[in-house]
């Protein structure tokens, strides 16, 4: 008997940037992303022991899931969130329950709402043109930056020098200076990593300033909105982020 052939269905997601933070030779640049829906292979991986201790668990799944030929670590941390929801809606559909306490009593409730009720930022879509890098003149020193929104890879990077440092020297370094390392690319038309860390290291980025710019950095930055909006037992109304655990993959 001749080998069956199986089918998988998959769906075409799009992406919270439209794919305007890509350049146009990147495949992600089409704004979409083939997704197929999950199978008991998935399910295997997001209840791997090995995995799950590492943290790789949601990651692996999700690279299994992708069938549009991308390099899975060139998107960017808010595209990468879409596509997580969309995984999850395809793989158990568009509910999703969770125990939330009760401020007020210290219960524990179960919240129900609608995936499906997420919605992607909505942006200044002029500021796109298919280029990660963006300027902002920060308010107070008056210096001129450019910036890029963080990928994936970009992710790591940053994760890998904060347990680096700890490593060496027995703590940890900061959190956000180094984000802003990694995410800032110019200061004053110089492009030089050397010119921007010292910037940040030698204390020439005021703390306003970089408040500042974090700000505009997230008013910029496309992704899917996680806030959900829930109502407990007692009336009490509630403005949560949606918790995303391995267990948001199992219903």
């Amino acid at each position: 008997m001749a080998d069956q052939k199986f089918t998988v269905p998959t769906e075409m997601i799009d992406l919270p940037s439209k794919g305007l933070v890509y350049a146009k030779e990147s495949p992600l640049s089409e704004g979409k992303v083939e997704m197929k829906y999950m199978t008991a292979r998935e399910e295997d991986i997001l209840t791997n022991v090995n995995l799950l201790r590492q943290g790789l668990a949601i990651e692996k799944t999700l690279k299994s899931l992708i069938k549009s030929p991308i390099n899975y670590e060139d998107l960017t941390l808010g595209d990468r969130n879409g596509l997580l929801i969309a995984a999850r809606i395809l793989a158990y559909g568009k509910d999703y329950a969770f125990s939330y306490k009760n401020p007020n009593s210290g219960e524990e409730e179960k919240v129900n709402i609608d995936l499906q009720d997420l919605k992607y930022k909505e942006l200044d879509w002029t500021l796109f043109d298919n280029k990660n890098e963006f300027s902002f003149i920060l308010p107070h020193s008056k210096n001129e930056v450019t910036f890029k929104l963080l990928t994936l890879v970009d992710d790591k990077k940053i994760d890998d020098e904060i347990k680096g440092m700890k490593k060496m020297v027995g703590q940890e370094a900061g959190t956000i200076s180094t984000r802003l390392k990694h995410q800032i690319i110019s200061v004053n038309g110089d492009h030089s990593v050397k010119t921007v860390r010292d910037f940040i290291d030698q204390g020439h980025l005021l703390s306003r300033d970089s408040i500042e710019l974090r700000r505009h950095i997230e008013s910029i930055t496309p992704d899917i909105d996680l806030s959900v909006y829930f109502t407990l037992k007692d009336g009490t109304e509630i403005k949560a982020d949606l918790p995303m655990t391995t267990d948001f993959f199992f219903p």
